[in-house]
């Protein structure tokens, strides 16, 4: 079993070591020829995030227009979207709808922004999200370049307080220690290797209408990943890149918010019971388990693993030295995700109650 978690642990090292040596990143830049943008925002109580939002993308050449769904607020995030429309003609305010059923919040609020929107591109921006300069003209770049319809950006992590900057890198570890980003560039249409984050996502109008759109994925509460599986089972090519140079966010401010966000979307974001378990039991036994037998090797690879990923995505270091603390929160937010979805009334959120699809 010792040699068992000593291999286990360096295949993770060196599956990191490649994903972080030679997943490609999105650079800002001004291409040759610049085809309109409509950016959509959907947006629920952002009256704090969406000015900042706002003047970056309003800053960026290529956007013909800023769409922004007001998903039923319960704060000043209509008055902050008049206010910029009054500076701004490009800016436009889409008053909430009910929401039918079998759809979710934001799944719905990204259709009517889509359906709402005039350019034959689409860029699906979270309102917590900062474009660099020329961030806009480098998706429409890389997208050119790449020939794919659906390009995403794996965003940079802004982490202020001690809880985010312990907690919020365990997202990157947990994804490039299971995912080989690299890959997925040779095989763009495999289903299986679809990949994007909701933060930042460029889409091919004619393309987002092809595969469904967010209409496809209506019932998901995982629907940015699940858009991107979509969109290669239809034949349409996606792709998602290392995209902290051109957006970064901060998206949880404390601990009761990181827990209560990665709650909401951590059961979802399985396909069935038995692959939430294995990856339960995966990080317990091989990524934490070390740390707590004393298979040193192993613990010493985890820890490559992680300090990799922190100089690529500039995390604190000192949250490497912590590795088992943040494997112990992750596994308690697993299992409170599970026994909330699946024997209790589901995860709130921003004021709504989440429940499995």
């Amino acid at each position: 079993m010792t040699l068992l978690v000593i291999i286990v642990a360096a295949s993770v090292a060196a599956l990191v070591a490649f994903n972080v040596l030679f997943w490609p990143r999105l650079r800002p830049e001004t291409p040759r020829r610049l085809e309109p943008v409509s950016v959509l925002i959907p947006a629920r109580n952002e009256e704090k995030n969406l000015p900042d939002c706002l003047e970056a993308v309003l800053a960026q050449p290529a956007v013909a227009e800023v769409l922004v769904y007001d998903d039923h607020s319960e704060d000043a995030t209509a008055a902050v979207v008049a206010r910029y429309a009054g500076r701004d003609a490009r800016v436009r305010y889409l008053a909430p709808q009910p929401l039918p059923p079998g759809w979710r919040g934001k799944t719905f609020a990204c259709h009517t922004l889509a359906q709402a929107a005039a350019s034959p591109w689409l860029l699906f921006l979270d309102a917590d999200a900062r474009l660099a300069p020329e961030a806009v003209g480098g998706l429409l770049a890389e997208a050119e370049r790449r020939g794919v319809t659906l390009l995403a950006g794996w965003p940079g992590l802004d982490m202020r307080g001690f809880a985010e900057k312990l907690l919020m890198p365990m997202l990157n570890f947990v994804v490039l220690t299971l995912y080989p980003a690299p890959l997925a560039i040779r095989r763009p249409l495999d289903a299986s290797l679809g990949l994007a984050h909701g933060a930042l996502m460029l889409a091919r109008r004619d393309a987002y209408e092809r595969v469904g759109g967010h209409a496809a994925v209506r019932a998901e509460l995982f629907e940015d990943t699940l858009l991107a599986r979509q969109w290669r089972r239809c034949g349409e090519r996606s792709l998602c890149l290392d995209g902290q140079d051109v957006v970064r966010t901060r998206m949880y401010e404390s601990f009761g918010a990181i827990r209560r966000g990665f709650e909401k979307n951590f059961y979802p974001a399985f396909r069935s019971e038995a692959s939430f378990w294995i990856f339960l039991a995966f990080h317990a036994l091989f990524l934490l388990g070390p740390f707590l037998a004393g298979v040193w090797p192993a613990a010493g690879a985890v820890l490559a693993a992680r300090f990799m990923l922190a100089l690529r995505f500039r995390h604190p270091i000192w949250s490497v030295l912590l590795h088992p603390a943040s494997e112990l929160v992750l596994l308690f937010v697993g299992l409170s995700s599970w026994w909330h979805f699946r024997h209790g009334a589901g995860v709130e959120w921003k004021g709504r109650r989440y429940r499995p699809a």
